[in-house]
C-alpha cells in the first residue's frame, strides 16, 4: 500500500478531511509538502502530541514532505481549542527556550536532513507582523458569523472569549498562508480540536491564492475507559526523559487496558498492520505480549532502543520475571529527612508517585499503597529509616507504579 491516505485511514488516522477523494489522489500522484503545528507551551512535548507527529512520520515514510512547525508566534496568544478559559500568558524568554527544547524532539522522529524536512518557527513571521496590513489583508477575508459558528469559539461565548484568543484562527489560517508561498504547502495535519483552524488556513489559500489546499484531523484519543490518553494521576505523560522516565513512560503502555492495545499498536507504532492485528487480537494472559511489544516499541520510538532494553529490564525485574533492577526509577532522599520519620503521604508526593498528599491519603484509605511490599492501610503512616534495606525503601502505588527511595 503506497498512497500515504490509505495508510493512514488502515491505521485509524483519519477523522475529518475536506476533498477526501482529490486529497487521496494528490497524495498518490506526487510527493506532498504537509505540515503539523505544535505550539511551545511547554519544554517537552506529551503523548496528547505524540499521536499527530506519528501521522506526520507516516507521511514522511510515503515519500511527502513534512514542515514541523513550532508556534513561537501562536503561543505568545494562546489556543482557545478545547479551552474553558483564557491560557496563562508566557513570555518570550520562555517560548524561545521551549521552542529549542521541543526542536530537538522533533528531530528524533523527522530526520530533519532527509527528503527536505523542514523545521520552522512561526515567529519568524508573526513577531513583526504589521497589525493594519494583516487586517488589510487576512482580516479582510474572515466572516465574524462564521467564525463563531466554530467549536473553538462556540464553546467558549457563556464564559466569556477574550479578544486576543479570537485572533487565534487567522493567525494560524496566516501560518498554512505563508508555508504555501514559501514552500509550496498544500495540506495542514493536526488533531481534530484544531479542526476549524486547519479548515479557515485552506479556505484562505484558496480565496487569496486561487489554490486547493487540504485539511487533515486525527482522532483526539480517549482509552475505552473514556480517560484522555496520556493522562495519569500524576499529570502528563511527558516525552522528555526528565520529566517522565524511560521506565515511567514504557509501563504507562505497559499497563494500558487489553481493549486499547490493538488501536495504540496502529497509532504508536510503526510495525505492519498485520503484525498489529494479530498482536491486537490476542486475549487474557497472552495480550500481555501484546502489550510488552507495544511498550518496547513505543519507548524505542521516544528514548531509543538502549532506553528500552533498560525499562523492558526493569519492569522484568519488579514483576518477577528476572531483569535488572539498576533502571527501576530512584528518588534519591537526604537520611535526615526520613530519620525521625517523614509522613508517607508526603514523601509519594514529593517523590512524584502522586499529584498531591490529599491524593495519597485517599489511597492509602483504600488499601492502594504499599512500603516494601506491604500494604498500609495508615493515612498517617511514617516512613523512617527502618523501613531501609541496604538503604532503600520500595514504594508503590497500586498494581504497576513503583519509586525506589534511595537514603544518600
Amino acid at each position: 500500500m503506497s498512497n500515504a491516505f490509505d495508510i493512514l485511514q488502515e491505521r485509524g488516522f483519519v477523522k475529518q478531511t475536506n476533498h477526501e477523494e482529490d486529497l487521496r489522489s494528490l497524495l498518490a500522484e506526487q510527493s506532498v509538502t504537509v505540515y503539523l503545528g505544535i505550539d511551545p507551551t511547554s519544554d517537552s512535548l506529551h503523548v496528547g502530541h505524540l499521536l499527530p507527529l506519528m501521522g506526520l512520520v507516516h507521511l514522511q515514510r510515503a515519500g511527502h514532505r513534512p514542515i514541523a512547525l513550532v508556534g513561537g508566534g501562536t503561543a505568545m496568544i494562546g489556543d482557545p481549542s478545547g479551552r474553558t478559559e483564557l491560557r496563562q500568558m508566557i513570555s518570550k524568554e520562555t517560548i524561545c527556550s521551549n521552542v529549542e527544547a521541543i526542536g530537538r524532539q522533533l528531530r528524533r522522529f523527522l530526520s530533519p536532513d532527509e527528503s527536505g524536512t523542514l523545521m520552522v518557527n512561526n515567529a519568524d513571521w508573526l513577531w513583526n507582523l504589521n497589525y493594519i496590513d494583516f487586517l488589510r489583508e487576512i482580516g479582510s477575508q474572515f466572516s465574524v458569523n462564521r467564525m463563531l459558528t466554530a467549536e473553538c469559539f462556540r464553546s467558549r461565548m457563556e464564559r466569556g472569549l477574550s479578544f486576543i484568543e479570537f485572533n487565534y484562527m487567522l493567525l494560524q489560517a496566516y501560518d498554512f498562508l505563508m508555508l504555501f508561498r514559501k514552500h509550496g504547502c498544500r495540506l495542514q495535519i493536526g488533531g481534530d480540536d484544531q479542526w476549524s483552524n486547519i479548515l479557515a488556513g485552506a479556505d484562505l489559500i484558496r480565496r487569496l491564492e486561487r489554490e486547493d489546499a487540504y485539511a487533515l484531523t486525527f482522532p483526539l484519543l480517549t482509552t475505552s475507559s473514556g480517560k484522555k490518553m496520556g493522562k495519569t494521576e500524576s499529570g502528563a505523560v511527558w516525552l522528555d526523559a526528565a520529566k517522565t522516565s524511560p521506565f515511567e513512560f514504557y509501563q504507562y503502555w505497559r499497563n494500558c487496558d487489553d481493549a486499547d492495545v490493538g488501536r495504540l499498536l496502529a497509532f504508536y507504532t510503526l510495525l505492519p498492520m498485520d503484525e498489529v492485528r494479530k498482536l491486537g487480537a490476542l486475549k487474557d494472559q497472552e495480550a500481555n505480549r501484546a502489550k510488552r511489544v507495544l511498550a518496547f516499541e513505543v519507548t524505542k520510538l521516544v528514548h531509543g532502543e538502549e532506553e528500552a532494553r533498560k525499562a523492558e529490564e526493569a519492569s522484568m525485574a519488579l514483576f518477577g520475571s528476572g531483569g535488572d533492577q539498576e533502571s527501576v526509577p530512584v528518588a534519591e532522599v537526604p537520611s535526615s529527612r526520613v530519620k525521625a520519620g517523614v509522613d508517607l503521604g508526603e514523601l509519594m508526593h514529593e517523590i512524584g508517585l502522586v499529584g498531591s498528599n490529599s491524593e495519597a491519603r485517599r489511597l492509602i484509605s483504600q488499601g492502594g499503597v504499599y512500603v516494601n511490599d506491604e500494604r498500609v492501610t495508615d493515612r498517617f503512616r511514617q516512613v523512617s529509616l527502618a523501613d531501609a534495606n541496604d538503604g532503600r525503601i520500595v514504594i508503590r502505588k497500586g498494581k504497576k507504579a513503583y519509586k525506589v527511595v534511595k537514603i544518600v
